[in-house]
């Protein structure tokens, strides 16, 4: 009796630890492969020098839903029936959190040190009687990827959620 007590509670203890690094784990690991994306594709465009003109980083949209919408999907798939949206908006907010967290510090690297130039080229284009910093243009960049984070999983939690919608009883 007491075995089998022993063996329930740490059935129990394992669902419950498995299903916390399911939360925690699955969003690092696609927040890290977004960052990866998203590093890449500045690093290319960097390479043709267009990394400057703006318009270009409407596909850093593209490429952190799709690691938002895979990794809220694999979570669904992990969880089955048991998928709650709460659960499923902390896993895409998280895994874009964690992306914009590490893509905002490469770009600082890179804007800062990499490449000092980056941002007079970069801002270039705009009033020059501004005085913008670093900081400022690191913050930016930062509160769009916390902003687009949200919107996506939001969005993609429409496609996620379970319907309330009743079935017509045949007739």
């Amino acid at each position: 009796m007491v075995l089998m007590t022993l063996n329930l509670k740490s059935k129990t203890f394992i669902k419950i630890k498995s299903s916390i690094m399911l939360k925690v784990a699955l969003p690092i690991r696609f927040g890290v492969a977004i960052t990866g994306g998203l590093i890449a594709y500045f690093l290319v465009l960097a390479l043709f020098k267009i990394h400057t003109n703006p318009i270009f980083s409407l596909f850093n949209g593209i490429i952190t839903g799709f690691g938002i919408y895979e990794a809220i999907k694999y979570y669904k798939l992990s969880k089955g029936k048991d998928f709650e949206y709460s659960d499923g908006f902390s896993v895409g907010v998280v895994t874009g959190f964690v992306s914009t967290i590490l893509f905002t510090a490469f770009f600082a690297l890179y804007a800062g040190n990499l490449n000092p130039d980056y941002l007079e080229t970069l801002l270039d284009r705009w009033e020059t009687t501004y005085d913008t910093s670093l900081g400022s243009v690191v913050i930016v960049v930062a509160l769009m990827g916390f902003a687009t984070s949200v919107v996506l999983t939001l969005s993609f939690m429409q496609l996620f959620k379970q319907s309330w919608n009743t079935k017509k009883k045949a007739e």
